[in-house]
């Protein structure tokens, strides 16, 4: 095989340690690539450099897109309030896009004959990276040996220390996937249909067993304050409000869904900052939007959420809805009230200078000023019309 210079997106796990050292080993030139969009610390990245290098890469660098992945995607998921069939924040699968695009622009620069990443052909991630680097990079060749000679872990493993890399690759119980965005978590009682995930199976546990206020402050869809301190670092407002939501344990949960290649599958996850934030986001738009903004955003957001998931966030209707979402935050300002306690929240809510409930037109249940009791009652007539049309035809059929 003739030498090329080969881009690695390497996370630091198994097997792209297995594709850096066999590459390398082969005689390639490897630049391994580690794109951070919010899970990994300062800590794993130091780690993951000294074990690329350790590996054999000519080269290893960061690429911190962690700013570029709120603002092209996660500030729309928050307009949209997404959560993948009502319930999980689209985490991973927003993650990997954003990684691939990454990694795709890294390797066009260094002018790269190929990129490798290690997904297995089980899962969504080979399809996500496959198709991002197909459009991003065309012409650039894909290699995925995990996918493509059917390796097992201790495959990898044997290799790695037969070569003189020996780490902790043990295989857990549970395997979890960090991001800003919440924690994925696979393995152990996620096969079980039957069962949910022991206390144990989470990284984050309840340290507060009292209840208190959280206060999100929102201008136009975007977060501006948590509890009266400003922040002008979205991603660092998000964080915030991660740990306070983490030490009560909020944000649980498991989600089956439908994965891109047609079977079903499981994930546990826990995810305060998302669960907290779309639903503080959720309540502020109840207020501030008219009932037809919010239906057809509703339309649009759930399509965003299912592109993203289903590895077409590179499709041309995305800036489409985007810019929807975008033109709907216009007026959702205001504060949100959320009472938290252990395990779970309740939404108490808002102070909101567009507030729609606060009309001059009446009140609701209480009093009208906007039209008389005459008025109020021709308007019921005139809009049952067509039912006293249908069933003065139709006796019949009345219920």
């Amino acid at each position: 095989m003739s030498k090329k210079k080969i881009v690695v997106a390497f996370s630091g796990g198994l097997d792209t340690s297995y594709t850096v050292m066999r590459l390398a080993n082969e005689g390639n030139e490897v630049y391994a690539a580690c794109a951070n969009t919010g899970g990994f610390s300062p800590e794993q990245l130091k780690k993951n450099e000294e074990n690329a290098y350790r590996l054999g890469a000519k080269e290893y660098v960061t690429l911190d897109v962690t700013q570029e992945y709120y603002e092209k995607s996660l500030k729309y998921m928050i307009y949209g309030n997404v959560l993948r069939n009502n319930c999980y924040p689209i985490s991973v699968s927003s993650e990997r896009i954003f990684q691939a695009i990454a990694i795709a622009r890294y390797a066009r620069e260094i002018g790269a004959d190929a990129i490798a990443h290690g997904s297995t052909g089980a899962g969504n991630d080979q399809i996500r990276f496959d198709m991002t680097f197909l459009v991003m990079a065309p012409g650039v060749e894909i290699i995925t040996l995990t996918r493509d000679q059917a390796l097992t872990r201790q495959e990898e493993v044997d290799y790695l220390n037969a070569h003189g890399f020996f780490a902790d690759f043990t295989r857990l119980k549970y395997s979890y996937n960090v991001g800003i965005w919440g924690t994925s978590i696979c393995g152990g009682e996620i096969l079980d249909s039957t069962q949910g995930l022991p206390e144990e199976a989470y990284l984050k546990h309840v340290t507060r067993e009292d209840e208190s206020e959280l206060r999100i402050t929102f201008e136009k869809g975007e977060i501006v304050a948590v509890d009266g301190e400003t922040f002008t670092d979205k991603i660092a407002a998000i964080q915030k409000i991660e740990e306070r939501g983490a030490a009560y344990g909020i944000g649980r949960d498991c989600n089956v869904g439908d994965t891109i290649i047609g079977i079903k599958g499981r994930v546990g996850f826990e995810a305060a900052a998302p669960k907290l934030i779309i639903e503080a986001h959720r309540l502020l738009e109840k207020y501030t939007l008219s009932k037809w903004q919010q239906y057809w955003k509703d339309q649009v957001a759930n399509w965003y959420g299912m592109f993203l998931h289903e590895s077409q966030y590179l499709e041309p209707v995305m800036p489409d809805i985007e810019a929807m979402l975008d033109s709907s935050q216009r007026n959702v300002n205001g504060t949100v009230i959320l009472r938290l306690r252990p395990l779970g929240f309740e939404t108490v809510g808002v102070d909101s200078p567009d507030d729609l409930l606060k009309s001059k037109l009446g009140e609701y249940g209480e009093m009208q000023r906007g039209w008389t009791a005459d008025e109020a009652k021709g308007f019921i007539k005139v809009l049952s019309t067509p039912l006293r049309v249908y069933y003065g035809i139709h006796p019949e059929e009345k219920r």
